[in-house]
C-alpha cells in the first residue's frame, strides 16, 4: 500500500508539470492547448498503477490536479470539470481497448514488452480510440461554455492527445517493463557506443538546422535520423529518441521557428507539427519493432536449424549403426536412402541408376527357390497400399553365393504438402534362425519317430496279450487281473501317443515356416465341420450341429489354419455334457483395425472361473478331474498359430451357456493392379 501511495504521489507531480506545460500553449482566443503531454503521462500513470491496491485513489488525484491547474491558468470552473470528464474518459477508453487487443502487454494486464509490430498497431488503435473519446467531450465542453464552435478545435484535440499518448505511452510501456523485470544492461562495444554518440550529435545538428534556420525547409528529410536509429539501435533508445526529437520540433514551432512556423493559422500550424511528431514516432517504432521481430525469427530459425541438424546427425548415426537393413523408396521406385546394413545384406549389389531394380538383379527368390516376381517385392506392395509383415525371401548372388534368408517388412509413408511419401523397407538376416528352426523341427520329428516305434511295439504285444487272454477262462481271477493290467497299459500307451502327437503339432506350430496365402475361410470350415460330422457318425455318437454366419476370407497358412480350426471345433465337441447334442456357431466380422475377428461359440460345459487366460498355457487342463482326456497342449497350439499370424486369441463365457473363443487373422489381400518400374 505504501509503495502504491508513493507512486501516486510521484505521478501526481509529473502530471502537474505536464498539465501546466500544456496549459502554457493555449491558442489565441481559445481554451485549447496546442500540445498536451498530460495525455501521455496519464495513460502511463494508470498503466503503472493497474495492479496497485490503492488505484481507486488515482482518478481522484487526477481530477483534483486537472481542476486546480485549469483554474490557476484562467479556465472556468465548469470548463475545468468538463476537462476532468474528458481526461478520465480518454484514459479509460485507452486502457480498456488496449487490454482487449493486447492483454499480454505490460501495463495492459500482462507481463510482456511492447516488442512486436502487431502490438504497435494495436497500441495505435487504442491511442486514437482514447483520443477520440476525449475529443468528443473536450471541444464540446469548450463550445457549450464559450458559445463558439470551431471544427478545427476538435481535430487539434484529437491529434495532439493522440500523438502525446502514442509517443509518451510507448516510452512508458517500454521503460515500465524494463523497470519491473530488470534493465537489460549489456556491455556495448566501442563501435556501438560511438554510433550512439554520433546519432545523437547528428540528430541535434539536423534538427537545429531544420528548425533553427527559418529559410531551410528540412522538416521531413529529418526522418532519416529516425530511420538510422530504428535500423541500428536498441528499441527503447529509439522511442526515447523519437520523444526527444518530437519535443524539439514542437518547442521550435511554438516559438515561431522552423518550417511549420510559417503556417499562418495557429490550429493548422499545430496540426502540421503534431502530424510530423506522430509520423516520426510511428516510423521509428514500426522499423525498430520489425527489425526486432526479424532478429528473433532468425534466432529461432538458426536454433531450429541447429536442432534439426543435430537430430539428423543422431538419426543418421542410429540408422547407420543398425544391423537391420533400412531403405526408403520414392513412389517412382527410386532410392531415397539406404543404410550400410542394407547394402551388406543385399550382397553389395546396387542398381546403376538409383532405381530399385528387378528382383533378378539382386538375386531374390522365394524361400523354396522359385523366382520372386516384381509385384511381390515389399516396397511395391507397400506403395500399393498393402503393408508387408514378415515376408521371407532368399537372396543369392555373387556377394552371397551360399544364399541368405531375409525377413522383410514394408510400410507406406504418408504424403503431405511438401513430401511425396514413399515406402520404408526394413529387413534382417534370419538365416541362422531358419536353420535352427529347421534343425529343431527335424530333431523333434526324429525324437517323435523314435518314441513312436517302442509304442508301436507295446501296442502290438498288448494286442497279442489281449488275444491270448481272450482264449482263457474269463472266470479265472488271474485272467481278470491280467486283463485289468493290460487295459491300463493300453490306456497309458494311447496317452503317450497323443502326447507325442501334440508335442509334434506344438513344435510345428511354433517353429515351422508359414506360407500365408488367401484362404476362403468358409470352404475350410465346411471341410472341418464335415469331417467332425463323419467322425461322429462312425463312432455312433450324436452329430454336432453347426451354424455358419458371415465368414470373411483371410490370409493364413492353410495347414496351420486347418489345425487351429480342428482343435477349436474338437474341443467344442469334446467338452459337451453327456447326452447333449453339441451346437456350435461360427462367424466373423472385420474390426476397426482391419483384421478379421472370428468367433466360435458352443453349448458345452464352459470354462471354470479364473481359467480363461490360463487355458492357453502349456499343459494346463481346466477340467483335469472331470474325466475328459487331453494333454493340455491343444489351446497352447491354437494360441501359437494365431500369434504367428499376427493375431490374438481369447476365451470368454458364452451368454447362452458354454464358451466362446475369439481370434483375429489378417484379411485376404484385396484385388489390386500394381505397376512395376522397369529396369
Amino acid at each position: 500500500m505504501t509503495a502504491s501511495l508513493l507512486r501516486t504521489a510521484v505521478w501526481a507531480v509529473v502530471y502537474v508539470l505536464a498539465t501546466y506545460a500544456g496549459r502554457k500553449t493555449i491558442m489565441d482566443d481559445s481554451s485549447l492547448s496546442l500540445v498536451w503531454p498530460a495525455a501521455g503521462v496519464s495513460v502511463v500513470w494508470f498503466a503503472t498503477q493497474r495492479k496497485a491496491r490503492a488505484r481507486w485513489l488515482d482518478p481522484i488525484v487526477l481530477a483534483a490536479i486537472t481542476v486546480a491547474v485549469n483554474l490557476a491558468t484562467g479556465a472556468s470552473t465548469l470548463l475545468a470539470l468538463w476537462f476532468v470528464v474528458a481526461n478520465l474518459a480518454q484514459v479509460a477508453v485507452f486502457m480498456r481497448v488496449l487490454h482487449r487487443l493486447s492483454p499480454h502487454l505490460w501495463g495492459a494486464g500482462g507481463d510482456e514488452p511492447l516488442a512486436r509490430s502487431a502490438d504497435l498497431w494495436r497500441v495505435v488503435v487504442a491511442t486514437f480510440a482514447g483520443a477520440g473519446a476525449g475529443a468528443l467531450v473536450g471541444p464540446t465542453a469548450v463550445w457549450l461554455t464559450t458559445d463558439s464552435f470551431v471544427w478545427t478545435d476538435g481535430l487539434v484535440w484529437f491529434l495532439r492527445n493522440g500523438v502525446s499518448i502514442l509517443l509518451i505511452g510507448a516510452v512508458g510501456l517500454r521503460l515500465g517493463y524494463h523497470h519491473s523485470t530488470g534493465w537489460p544492461l549489456r556491455r556495448a562495444s566501442a563501435g556501438r557506443l560511438f554510433e550512439y554518440v554520433a546519432l545523437v550529435a547528428c540528430s541535434l545538428t539536423a534538427y537545429g538546422l531544420g528548425f533553427g534556420v527559418a529559410h531551410l525547409p528540412l522538416a521531413f528529410p529529418l526522418v532519416a535520423v529516425t530511420v538510422w536509429a530504428a535500423l541500428r539501435l536498441h528499441t527503447t533508445f529509439v522511442v526515447l529518441h523519437d520523444l526527444g526529437l518530437g519535443t524539439i520540433a514542437v518547442l521550435f514551432t511554438l516559438h515561431g521557428n522552423g518550417p511549420f512556423a510559417a503556417v499562418p493559422s495557429q490550429p493548422a500550424r499545430a496540426l502540421v507539427a503534431q502530424a510530423f511528431v506522430g509520423m516520426i514516432a510511428i516510423v521509428g517504432l514500426a522499423i525498430a519493432l520489425g527489425r526486432d521481430e526479424r532478429a528473433e525469427l532468425m534466432q529461432r530459425l538458426t536454433a531450429t536449424s541447429r536442432e534439426a541438424a543435430a537430430h539428423s546427425r543422431l538419426l543418421t548415426t542410429i540408422v547407420n549403426s543398425m544391423s537391420e537393413g533400412v531403405s526408403v523408396v520414392r513412389p517412382d521406385h527410386t532410392w531415397i536412402m539406404r543404410n550400410p546394413a542394407a547394402r551388406a545384406l543385399l550382397g553389395g549389389v546396387t542398381s546403376p541408376d538409383g532405381t530399385v531394380a528387378h528382383p533378378a538383379h539382386y538375386g531374390l527368390f522365394h524361400p523354396d527357390g522359385t523366382p520372386l516376381p516384381g509385384e511381390e517385392m515389399a516396397h511395391v506392395q507397400a506403395l500399393g497400399g498393402h503393408d508387408v509383415r514378415g515376408q521371407e525371401v532368399l537372396i543369392r548372388n555373387a556377394g552371397v553365393p551360399e544364399g541368405r534368408i531375409l525377413d522383410v517388412s514394408a510400410t507406406r509413408l504418408p504424403a503431405d504438402g511438401t513430401d511425396e511419401g514413399g515406402a520404408v523397407v526394413v529387413f534382417h538376416d534370419v538365416t541362422a534362425e531358419r536353420r535352427h528352426r529347421d534343425e529343431l523341427s527335424s530333431f523333434a520329428g526324429v525324437v517323435a519317430h523314435d518314441l513312436l516305434n517302442p509304442l508301436t511295439t507295446i501296442d502290438g504285444w498288448a494286442e497279442n496279450l489281449a488275444d491270448t487272454l481272450a482264449a482263457m477262462p474269463p472266470d479265472d481271477p488271474a485272467v481278470r487281473d491280467a486283463g485289468d493290467s493290460l487295459a491300463r497299459i493300453t490306456r497309458a500307451s494311447a496317452r503317450m501317443r497323443h502326447l507325442i502327437n501334440d508335442l509334434l503339432a506344438y513344435t510345428t506350430a511354433r517353429n515351422a515356416a508359414i506360407a500365408p496365402v488367401d484362404v476362403p475361410l468358409r470352404d475350410l470350415i465346411v471341410e472341418v465341420t464335415n469331417a467332425r460330422t463323419d467322425l461322429a457318425a462312425a463312432a455312433g455318437t450324436p452329430a454336432p450341429e453347426f451354424t455358419l454366419g458371415r465368414l470373411d476370407d483371410v490370409q493364413a497358412d492353410p495347414v496351420l489354419l486347418r489345425q487351429l480350426l480342428d482343435n477349436l471345433v474338437g474341443n467344442a465337441v469334446k467338452y459337451t455334457a453327456p447326452g447333449t447334442v453339441p451346437r456350435i456357431e461360427i462367424a466373423s466380422v472385420v474390426d476397426g483395425d482391419g483384421l478379421v475377428r472370428i468367433s466360435l461359440a458352443d453349448n458345452g460345459i464352459g470354462i471354470p472361473a479364473g481359467h480363461h487366460d490360463a487355458i492357453f498355457t502349456n499343459f494346463h487342463r481346466a477340467h483335469r478331474s472331470s474325466g475328459y482326456a487331453g494333454t493340455g497342449l491343444g489351446l497352447a497350439i491354437c494360441k501359437r498359430i494365431v500369434e504367428r499370424h499376427g493375431g490374438t486369441i481369447a476365451a470368454t463365457d458364452n451368454p447362452g451357456g458354454g464358451s466362446r473363443f475369439t481370434f483375429t487373422l489378417p484379411p485376404a489381400t484385396p484385388v489390386r493392379t500394381v505397376s512395376v518400374a522397369a529396369n
